[in-house]
């Protein structure tokens, strides 16, 4: 029956051309970015304008009127606007229910479309979650079921795309991460501890026709036991929140461990749940702390939770919030406004914990992990830990393939000695840029940079040398047949010039400036 109702909704919204688009014009560009930031009042005086003008509303009017402004609406407007599955077949779906005087129905979850690219193009879907708090105004129940957000549309940028058998979805939500792994893996196992959230994913893929992911309740890795995949993606419960009664735990959010407990059992685990060479991709949330001496740094953690694993991992900072900050940004997430005795109640509970525990500042960021391919050994495993607070490149379809070009950048160069490397060709990215300043009237640049247009955007200073070196890098000369012209050129010598060049050579490969060619 549920099959039958959703694909007569699939087909209602299809024909209703309910998409990205469409939804973005009916309001105006200025309503629009209202309802962005939170704020439905533009588009509501913007609707009731339509109505007071007598202008009948289009059917992809009325679904965003209904699900996206949750305002309710006659039973025969539903039925015009739903045409296939009628206002009774979306009352069984669960997707509207009747308002308290009867006369009217209103949204009981949200439904909206959503479009992406990815490496293999431009994709759309049509997603369900539960009401957010602007439409509910109220604060969100704890087993609320989170739609599309920052953090979702952040790690499916983030992940890697090349054609795999397998991939684990670990904590799926609303299954926004399954679905876009389900483009490029050929089975997807989608987990969550939450019944409701499960329901609402298997309902999704439906919706959406895709048929290759298998939904499982559990928490963790309990629902996969000895199971690996090629690809592990999770953005886990990795909110910290305190443990103390009257503290809202959303299970969305709070994965019911103290502090940063959540994320590191994450890491500590993943390894036993891939493959050969497989990859895992999470967000995460880590915690800085103090004591009698220095304050420790949240990526210290994170380094000591991976070390015994053995695994790969590059982990990148993105940013820094002091505790208070912390605690502000997560309570007014859950709806409960600042200024209200329950606000200062859940404020109060926030900073106890951070106190009690040394907590002074949180980051956020991102972390890879990768298992040794079968027969490697002897070799040190990838430990990469940066702070990239700021901005990124332009990076169309999200962020995976500049980290699978600066894998393979990676394991091409660590594999070669400097003998190797020294026959080796390579090229500058296409999307590589060289910047000179000058004083005024001279004639050698005072700075030269190199620049990233793709990735995050990253700069390297450039000595003449370096900056030789790179210009020269068009694939016709090996490196060592370039530093041998250049220290011809520049009358240095040729062993010192190598000694200079190569271990900065390696660093431009394996953050994607320089790609390997043979």
């Amino acid at each position: 029956m549920g099959s039958t109702l959703t694909a007569d909704l699939r087909r209602d919204l299809i024909t209703s051309s309910f998409s990205v688009e469409t939804v973005s014009r009916l309001w105006g560009e200025e309503a629009a970015a209202a309802l962005f930031r939170g704020h439905r009042l533009p588009a509501l005086r913007a609707l009731r304008k339509r109505r007071e003008d007598g202008e009948p509303l289009t059917r992809a009017e009325a679904l965003a009127a209904l699900f996206v402004l949750n305002e309710p609406l006659e039973r025969a407007e539903v039925d015009r606007a739903l045409p296939q599955l009628g206002s009774q077949g979306a009352e069984t779906l669960g997707l509207v229910g009747p308002t308290e005087s009867g006369d009217l129905l209103r949204a009981r979850l949200d439904l909206r479309p959503y479009s992406f690219v990815d490496t293999f193009g431009a994709g759309s879907w049509w997603i369900l979650s539960d009401l957010g708090e602007l439409a509910l105004g109220h604060p969100l129940g704890e087993d609320h079921v989170l739609g599309i957000g920052g953090a979702s549309t952040t790690l499916s940028g983030l992940m890697i795309s090349k054609p795999i058998e397998s991939a684990l979805d670990l904590g799926t939500g609303c299954g926004i991460q399954a679905l876009h792994a389900s483009r490029h893996a050929r089975r997807v196992v989608a987990t969550d501890i939450s019944e409701r959230a499960l329901w609402l994913a298997e309902l999704n893929a439906e919706l959406n026709a895709v048929d290759n992911i298998e939904f499982r309740l559990g928490s963790l890795f309990e629902p996969v036991l000895d199971e690996r995949f090629d690809q592990i993606v999770s953005n886990p419960p990795f909110v910290i929140t305190p443990r103390r009664d009257g503290v809202p735990l959303y299970e969305y959010r709070d994965g019911g461990l103290v502090g940063d407990a959540l994320v590191q059992t994450v890491i500590q685990e993943a390894g036993d749940h891939l493959t050969p060479g497989g990859v895992a991709q999470l967000l995460g949330n880590w915690e800085y702390h103090s004591g009698a001496g220095p304050t420790v740094s949240g990526l210290d953690h994170v380094r000591s939770w991976v070390a015994p694993t053995g695994l790969d991992a590059w982990v990148i900072e993105r940013e820094l919030q002091d505790a208070a900050l912390y605690a502000e940004t997560w309570i007014r997430d859950g709806g409960t406004r600042p200024g209200t005795p329950q606000f200062d109640e859940l404020y109060a509970a926030w900073l106890d914990d951070f106190d009690a525990r040394g907590v002074t500042r949180v980051g956020f960021g991102y972390v890879l992990l990768r298992a040794p391919h079968t027969g490697q050994t002897g070799a040190e495993p990838l430990a990469r830990y940066e702070t990239l607070h700021g901005g990124r490149g332009d990076n169309p379809a999200g962020l995976g393939e500049y980290f699978q070009t600066a894998l393979e950048g990676h394991d091409w160069q660590a594999s070669l000695s400097d003998a190797s490397l020294l026959t080796s060709v390579v090229t500058y990215a296409p999307d590589v840029t060289e910047e000179r300043h000058y004083w005024p009237g001279q004639e050698n640049p005072t700075v030269m940079t190199l620049r990233q247009g793709s990735g995050f955007a990253r700069s390297v200073p450039l000595d003449t040398t370096l900056a030789a070196l790179v210009g020269a890098c068009d694939g016709d000369l090996t490196l060592g047949q370039l530093c041998g012209a250049i220290a011809h050129l520049l009358e240095v010598d040729e062993a010192l010039l190598v000694a200079d060049v190569l271990p900065r050579i390696r660093s431009l490969v394996d953050d994607g400036f320089l790609l390997p060619l043979r």
